[in-house]
């Protein structure tokens, strides 16, 4: 399914994210760090998409061992979340004008290139399919999936707080503390289930299937 280098890092990634995951919940909730505090079900949020996002759509990606129509599409797809992430970085940290219609409007964008990317290769969707493909095909639903479940935690956020992420008080994350998240954090921990269920799956057929 994987190719040995694939699987050894994912998996190797895999146990660094969650470290990361620890570790960037205990800095941004100290006091006084940019962006606002964090809720743990939003730290496993952020740290699924972007492991899904910018290193196992990637590593697929660049797999041979995957069929060509799929790494076409994740590759595509993965080159457009690295160009975001670096422009993302930017805006928050360096020009502080960073809003979530941006972010919804890339993520639509990224719904349209994926979609295309399977209808431009419709007629092989369309016929037998292997198991590898099969596998394929169930990662890019999981990321359709994960772009609409992000454009509705971004569209209740940037409500919830009423435009105000932007300049040096500008609020990025949703703590648990706060009424006014109360919704997006019960939301996010009851979709955190299934998506880390459904991404634990492909992972582990992917990687123990030959």
């Amino acid at each position: 399914m994987l190719s040995p280098l694939t699987r050894a890092a994912l998996l190797l990634l895999l146990s660094a994210f969650a470290i990361l995951g620890v570790l960037f919940q205990r800095r941004q909730n100290s006091q006084g760090t940019r962006g606002g505090r964090i809720s743990p079900p939003k730290v496993a949020w952020l740290f699924y998409a972007v492991y899904l996002w910018f290193i196992v759509c990637p590593a697929v990606a660049l797999d041979s061992a995957v069929a060509p129509e799929a790494r076409m599409v994740l590759g595509l797809f993965g080159a457009s979340m690295w160009i975001r992430g670096a422009a993302e970085m930017y805006m928050l940290y360096v020009s502080k004008n960073w809003r979530p219609p941006y972010g919804i409007g890339h993520d639509v964008l990224c719904l349209v290139l994926v979609l295309g990317g399977l209808a431009w290769h419709s007629e092989h969707w369309l016929g037998p399919l292997s198991r590898s493909e099969v596998w394929a095909l169930a990662l890019v639903g999981l990321v359709l999936l994960s772009l609409v479940i992000e454009i509705v935690y971004a569209a209740l956020f940037f409500h919830a707080v009423e435009g105000a992420t932007t300049g040096e008080e500008g609020v990025w994350f949703a703590d648990e503390e706060q009424a006014r998240f109360r919704r997006i954090n019960r939301l996010t921990l009851a979709l955190n289930v299934p998506l880390y269920g459904a991404l634990a799956a492909l992972l582990g057929f992917g990687v123990s299937s030959s």
